[in-house]
């Protein structure tokens, strides 16, 4: 889709200066000064569900790259200049922010970069892309719970004052629903139920040495909970907090970064996740999880 853009030229220049200053300096060979135009409103996202789980995604960014060359990290949806014309290897990477924090935007490791070899820039002009990405293939699934099975993959643990449920019946309006979702898990607290603490039934290994690990989630929550790993090392429980995340009225998604922990106890026999939060002044606190997978990537000799 081809738009001209010459009538409006003065306005895209001052963008096209704070997305500079935003995203870094970048320069071409020649003497160029009109640049292309690229929109992106969204990156989708699909998956083999019977084998990766879900398809839902909290893409915040795309990371551009022109023949190689990083042009910047853009917010979606985005409209950007881009200093080359004619056929051009393009390269966009999904980009997510890191454990939730907007400061923390990386591209993420798990998502395939969407290439096109001779794309086709036209100065003065806006081209419009719709990208589409899977997960590469290299990837190991330790641990999917989707809730949609009877038999639950997280345990209370002692100190719990409650547990992790299903939400019932099937399509529960709380519940994260879509084709393949009818159910999500559900934690109340209330009265005396002023606790909880529950943790994955099984224990995983990890890989170390920096080979990337996730756990990614969808929750919403009226309350701040924690999430944390125990591992057993040297025939101890450890207990690791990693990060709060903040209360969310709707579905969202985050993708935790498992790499450090995984990294620097790599010795450990085995780790297993946790989710938990206290009732505090609150009389009540309700928090949804769906979609929880623990992903590293398979690595070779």
């Amino acid at each position: 889709m081809r738009v001209s853009l010459r009538a409006a030229f003065r306005v895209m220049l001052f963008a096209f200066v704070i997305g500079l200053l935003n995203a870094g300096c970048y320069k071409f060979d020649g003497e160029q000064t009109v640049p292309a135009y690229l929109r992106i409103d969204t990156i989708r996202f699909t998956t083999d569900y019977a084998a990766q789980g879900s398809s839902t995604h909290n893409i915040t960014d795309a990371w551009v790259y022109v023949n190689g060359q990083l042009i910047g990290a853009f917010e979606l949806p985005a409209t950007f200049p881009v200093l080359v014309r004619g056929k051009q290897r393009l390269e966009i990477r999904p980009g997510i922010k890191l454990n939730g924090i907007a400061a923390t935007r990386v591209p993420y490791p798990f998502m395939k970069p969407i290439v096109v070899e001779n794309f086709n820039f036209f100065e003065d002009s806006i081209v419009r892309i719709n990208p589409q990405t899977t997960y590469y293939e290299n990837l190991r699934f330790l641990w999917k719970e989707d809730f949609e099975r009877t038999s639950l993959t997280l345990e209370k643990t002692n100190q719990s004052d409650t547990s992790i449920y299903r939400t019932e019946p099937a399509n529960n309006p709380e519940a994260w629903l879509s084709g393949n979702s009818a159910h999500s898990g559900f934690v109340h607290l209330e009265g005396s139920r002023k606790f909880f603490r529950v943790m994955s039934f099984q224990g995983f290994n990890l890989p170390g040495n920096g080979s990337p690990v996730f756990l990614e989630l969808d929750y919403k929550c009226d309350k701040a909970f924690g999430v944390g790993v125990l591992a057993r090392i040297n025939n101890t429980i450890e207990t690791f907090p990693l990060l709060v995340v903040n209360k969310n009225p709707v579905w969202n998604k985050i993708y935790i970064n498992l790499t450090p922990i995984a990294s620097t106890y790599n010795t450990a026999e085995y780790f297993k996740i946790y989710f938990e939060s206290e009732l505090g002044t609150e009389t009540e606190a309700r928090f949804y999880f769906d979609n929880i997978k623990l992903i590293h990537r398979i690595q070779t000799l």
